[in-house]
């Protein structure tokens, strides 16, 4: 009877652990602030990013499909540098992801583990990141630092032929 109840506890357990394995997490998840929580380059040792590396990336996914994403560092005197990337959009449906009009990634590209969690491949770089909640202030003031990327068409085509002539 006792080794009854101990094979039906164990596949009991195993059964469970793989449906929470398989467990889908909701597209919907990845909307928020994303900051990086480690780097890894191909034959490279895994960086921390954060107070102990002076470096992170953030990541702003909006519910209407705003995308958002800045570099971050700490200069040597403390002062936080900002590094706008991009500004535009991203979809993220069943699972498959695609930011800036690209195309979509591979699934194995871009995973989003649990509520708080998503792994990503970059070219060479396999990246953490990890939900954050930040000031609304500090979101608003991030993204619209990546919007101003942006350089409206009529401003790039004076720099062009004042600049670049």
């Amino acid at each position: 009877m006792k080794r009854t109840a101990l094979i039906v506890a164990v596949t009991l357990m195993s059964v469970l652990q793989v449906c929470a394995q398989n467990q889908k997490v909701a597209d919907k998840e990845l909307i928020g602030v994303w900051m990086m929580e480690s780097l890894q380059y191909d034959g490279e040792k895994k960086t921390m990013c954060g107070k102990a590396s002076g470096y992170t990336q953030f990541k702003y996914y909006g519910a209407d499909g705003e995308y958002a994403c800045a570099e971050i560092a700490l200069s040597k005197d403390g002062k936080v540098v900002l590094m706008p990337h991009e500004y535009g959009t991203y979809t993220f449906k069943n699972g498959v992801y695609s930011e800036m009009g690209r195309p979509a990634v591979k699934p194995e590209e871009m995973q989003l583990i649990d509520k708080t969690t998503f792994k990503g491949r970059w070219m060479t770089r396999n990246d953490v990141w990890k939900k954050v909640t930040l000031p609304q202030n500090v979101v608003r003031y991030m993204v619209d630092a990546c919007k101003s990327k942006n350089t409206p068409a009529d401003i790039q085509q004076q720099i062009k032929q004042v600049m670049f002539k």
